[in-house]
């Protein structure tokens, strides 16, 4: 296992050095790390795939928790209708997209839907990557964008749902889905209304008894925890993480614990980056190009097309709709997640994999040179629209603004404190919250 490691750090920082110096995405060189160590390109794996798996699989638990301590839950509440509307657009465009080229490979429905299903939904990781690295993450466009990352992740949940019934059965389970969406709504509902109304409060009676050390250690075991809960609960073990991050946020300690999570979060990232490079086979790179060139445009194009499209009609700037839309062109974790569910339920035509891998692989590496041409595209755009669009434009820009200076001047709680006042006041749990609250002081007092 140490040897795995050795291997894994210094190739990737290795590759990753080269590939700063060619001003390349870093993220695309731990692909290219992967590449290296992997079983295809020597005849043999130099490292343990299982163990590299099972760091990458952290990796991305690590990521979405520390998303999650970024993101507050006022802002997806404020972004509701942008998510929304962004969110669906893109999905049900992209899924029709992804069917169209699976019927014209002459794939059946059922390998078809899954195509559909992969393309979908774009990679948060790699977008929240790439906009660190181009200097955007102060832009506002970015919490639009996270929203849409967020409610693509949780409708993922669902569609898995979908894709196995039809998998097995061969036809839609109406009722069984629409029982896997009440579940989550409750689950969710439950889940950060427990841990809104808990988790801050004690963070903050212990806040004095919490160096580094302890605060980090608290939170890894509070993200650990919820990614178990929700895997109990039968849902993505990512979304577990990134809830817990969302809880995390609303308490006094929340850009403390992103501080201390930022390099442990960095190390397990580039391990599941190298864990996507060694499912490549370079050969499979040849004998599929065409496919894969194929696949790359529909993604790029099509997520431009809807995402803007989205974002514009749930209110938006065009500015910040094509920003937005410009980031969104890769192929997002899920869709490996997707693969390898086709893969075990035995019904995954075997040409998938590899060319949406290496799919993934093409626009990774396009997506920061992408996001460079988005204002001059805006620009372009805007330069050569009529007058009318023009001015819905300019009339858009100053309702945007104008909202957002009204949502600064605000000076009220925050999400956490009225959930945390709603509930207190409830005739069922007011009396059990203040008797928590009365025990933690008396054991401080204790303490002292």
């Amino acid at each position: 296992m140490v040897q795995d490691l050795y291997i894994l750090m210094i190739t990737a920082a290795v590759v990753s050095i080269v590939f700063k110096l060619l001003k390349q995405p870093v993220v695309l060189g731990y692909i290219v790390a992967g590449i290296l160590v992997g079983p295809h390109l020597y005849g043999e794996t130099l490292v343990n795939g299982d163990n590299v798996k099972a760091w990458g699989d952290i990796g991305v638990l690590f990521v979405l928790f520390c998303i999650g301590l970024e993101f507050r839950l006022k802002n997806l509440i404020s972004s509701g209708k942008v998510a929304a509307l962004g969110a669906l657009t893109i999905i049900l465009g992209m899924m029709v997209l992804g069917y169209l080229v699976g019927w014209d490979a002459k794939l059946d429905m059922v390998n078809s839907l899954f195509l559909a299903g992969m393309l979908c939904m774009s990679s948060t990781t790699i977008v929240m990557k790439a906009i660190d690295e181009a200097g955007m993450k102060k832009e506002r466009f970015v919490k639009g964008a996270t929203s849409i990352l967020i409610v693509e992740d949780v409708v993922a949940v669902v569609l898995m749902v979908l894709l196995s019934s039809i998998a097995i059965r061969h036809q839609f389970e109406g009722a069984e889905l629409a029982s896997k969406v009440v579940d989550l709504a409750i689950t969710l509902a439950a889940w950060f209304v427990c841990g809104i109304l808990i988790i801050p409060t004690l963070i903050r009676k212990l806040k004095k008894h919490l160096n580094d050390e302890t605060l980090i250690i608290l939170a890894l075991g509070l993200c650990l925890g919820m990614v178990l809960t929700a895997e109990e609960a039968g849902f993505s073990s990512a979304l577990g993480a990134f809830v817990m991050g969302s809880i995390l946020a609303e308490t006094v300690e929340s850009h403390r614990i992103e501080k201390l999570m930022t390099p442990l979060k960095n190390v397990f990232a580039a391990i599941f980056f190298i864990s996507v490079g060694m499912l490549i086979n370079p050969s499979s790179l040849a004998e599929y190009w065409y496919s894969i060139l194929w696949v790359s445009l529909v993604v790029i194009v099509g997520m431009i097309l809807f995402g803007t499209l989205g974002c514009w009609w749930g209110g938006q700037t065009m500015r910040d709709s094509i920003l937005t839309s410009f980031s969104f062109v890769q192929i997002g974790e899920f869709s490996f997640i997707i693969a390898s569910l086709g893969t075990s339920l035995g019904v995954l035509d075997s040409r998938i994999y590899p060319i949406i891998v290496a799919s993934s692989v093409v626009t990774t590496f396009l997506t920061p040179y992408i996001m460079k041409a988005a204002l001059p595209c805006y620009n372009f755009l805007y330069n050569h629209a009529s007058e009318s669009f023009r001015t819905k434009i300019d009339q858009r820009e100053q309702q945007v603004a104008a909202a957002e200076t009204a949502t600064v001047s605000k000076d009220g709680p925050s999400v956490a404190d009225k959930a945390r006042h709603a509930v207190r006041h409830t005739f069922f749990l007011k009396r059990l919250v203040n008797l928590f609250i009365k025990n933690m002081s008396a054991h401080d007092e204790n303490a002292g």
